[in-house]
């Protein structure tokens, strides 16, 4: 006997499901092929639909159609295909029940170990543009009811509905089968998968068919319709892949005698919910991206979820440094609010949600450069965000300053090269086509806010000149620039500018005094000529004098205080130029 040694084959884990035939129908063909490849290598039968059977059969797999199983062909324009007792049958049989095992032998039916299904593609196609019957036609029936029989029976049936769980299933096919945490972590996401599912056609009903419907109902005379808002997240965790979804909802519909007699104020109409453009139930769908080491403070858990169909900064593709934490994402975000807000080349850095710095310029390393001259002391340790590819020349200039995160639309090689020299620094990537949400949400202790995103500007030819001269072409650039800068501000909110950047901010303050103050304070000698910006009108001429004196040339405000009368004699007797936009920017 030779002194070689041969390696046993591992056995099975004892709950291992062993994957004799499979039921196979994707919309989603990524990776389907090489899944196809793989259980057929290994004998495994493949039951098959429309075009997936075709494409499987045209790859020269052996694969067997549904219709062949039930005895009826694919109907209605394939409306019907798998709603079927031979294929449901073979699913759902609990084969650790002997008389579940018996009847599916007295019906002649062979189980079936794994389900791939993914659903037809509703979202997508909503966010096509398309309407009416071609986003109907896109509600899928059978393959939910599919998902959902498979998960269910996850004792016996392990189900896929994502290419990216295809691996483990290659996998498990060289080890003798699915284990039983395998399949439950499965069954997991695919109730997650289909709760989404169902709340994404839900949402679209409420927006597009709901309104109406109440509205009619109401109509009828049956008094005013029960609304509901409701938030769902459908969560994936990061590293088994399990998808949960929590949803809760919050009453605020038909005014009963006893709600009335408990003095609960009745919710809105369906008239005033169609009006406002707001849906009567919300839904919120967000995957589960990452854990993060804490939140706002160490004795926080926190977490990234990522909304479906978005392009912001929670999908951001992170290039090089230290994990982001909670803080900088907050900061992250709120330096690309400030960032976006400009058409040119502009960088905004950002510390605690506000910023210490804005610029616009002709490139971007100048528009760097300008936005870190406003406050040095306070852009050490800071976020930037760019709207703008970062160049070289920026990346240098970068390099040498503590940054804790740089997040832009793209890198130049070289800028990559340079800044990867910073092991911390956190390089972010935006997705393509970045833009912000139509509508903010914010969490209040039993329900969420919801408004529309402040992104209305308007333009210097709509403002009112209340006294003084009117601009020159430089000044009125500068306060077009002070007025879109000041709206990232924390409220209230005051901010000097001059060439296009900032040179002192006020920010948070309870009152515009103090902001007027904390400004020129941080502006120093670069007050003097430089203009302002208040994000809403002075309530007094307290706050503009801080600015007269401190050598302010010309000012944006709102307008609109009952004191306005004196704060425009202020103004005029300092020979002050002064304009009201009609509109106000507060961000709290």
């Amino acid at each position: 006997m030779s002194g070689a040694t041969t390696e046993a084959t591992p056995l099975p884990p004892r709950d291992a499901v062993p994957i004799r035939r499979a039921l196979v129908s994707v919309s989603d063909k990524t990776g389907l092929l090489e899944l196809a490849g793989a259980l057929a290598a290994s004998g495994v039968e493949i039951v098959s639909t429309g075009s997936t059977a075709r494409a499987i059969a045209e790859a020269g797999h052996p694969v067997t159609e549904v219709s062949e199983l039930t005895g009826f062909p694919e109907s209605l324009d394939g409306r019907v295909k798998t709603l079927h007792p031979a294929v449901h049958a073979g699913i759902l049989a609990d084969l650790r029940l002997p008389d579940h095992t018996r009847q599916l032998a007295d019906l002649g039916i062979r189980p079936f170990e794994l389900v791939v299904v993914n659903l037809y593609p509703f979202v997508q196609t909503v966010a096509s543009g398309a309407t009416g019957d071609a986003v109907v036609e896109q509600i899928d029936i059978g393959g939910p009811a599919l998902v959902r029989a498979a998960a269910k029976n996850h004792a016996n049936v392990a189900v896929v509905v994502s290419p990216s769980s295809y691996p483990q299933i290659l996998k498990a096919l060289t080890l003798g089968g699915t284990t039983l945490a395998q399949r439950q972590r499965l069954a997991g996401e695919a109730f997650a998968h289909t709760a989404a599912y169902d709340a994404a056609v839900a949402e679209w009903f409420a927006q597009h068919v709901g309104v109406r419907a109440e509205h009619d109902h109401a109509g009828a005379g049956a008094g005013a319709p029960a609304e509901h808002a409701a938030v769902a997240g459908a969560g994936r965790d990061a590293e088994t892949g399990a998808g949960a979804v929590a949803e809760a909802g919050v009453e605020t519909g038909v005014e009963t005698g006893a709600r009335r007699e408990a003095g609960v104020v009745a919710g809105p109409s369906a008239e005033a919910v169609a009006g406002a453009g707001f849906e009567p139930e919300l839904r919120i769908e967000a995957a589960l991206a990452t854990t993060l080491r804490y939140g706002e403070n160490a004795h926080q858990s926190a977490a990234l979820y990522a909304a479906r169909d978005a392009a912001g900064i929670a999908q951001a593709e992170q290039l090089h440094g230290k994990e982001m934490s909670y803080n900088n994402y907050v900061d992250a975000d709120a330096a690309l609010r400030a960032a976006f807000d400009f058409e040119g080349p502009a960088v905004a850095i950002i510390k605690h949600a506000n910023p210490c710095g804005i610029a616009t310029a002709a490139t971007i390393a100048e528009a760097h450069r300008l936005a870190h001259a406003c406050d040095p002391v306070s852009a050490y340790g800071g976020v930037i965000a760019t709207n703008r590819t970062v160049t070289a020349e920026m990346a240098r200039t970068v390099a040498g300053i503590f940054t804790e995160v740089l997040v832009a639309p793209g890198f130049e090689p070289e800028a990559l090269e340079i800044l990867r020299a910073r092991k911390s620094l956190r390089l972010l990537r935006l997705p393509e086509h970045y833009a912000r949400a139509p509508r903010e949400f914010r969490q209040v202790s039993g329900g969420v806010l919801v408004q529309s995103a402040d992104t209305r500007f308007a333009p210097f030819a709509q403002w009112r000149l209340a006294s003084g001269a009117p601009a020159d072409a430089t000044t009125a650039a500068d306060l077009e620039f002070a007025w879109r800068a000041c709206r990232s501000v924390k409220s209230n909110a005051i901010l000097l500018a001059a060439g296009g950047a900032s040179v002192g901010v006020g920010m948070g303050q309870v009152n515009r005094v103090d902001s007027c103050r904390l400004a020129v304070t941080r502006a120093g000698d670069r007050a003097a000529g430089s203009v302002a910006a208040s994000d809403a009108f002075f309530p007094f001429p307290d706050g503009l004098e801080v600015l007269i004196e401190a050598g302010v040339r010309a000012v944006v405000q709102p307008g609109g205080s009952v004191h306005d009368p004196e704060v425009v004699a202020a103004a005029q007797a300092a020979g002050l130029t002064m304009y009201f936009t009609g509109e106000r920017h507060f961000f709290h």
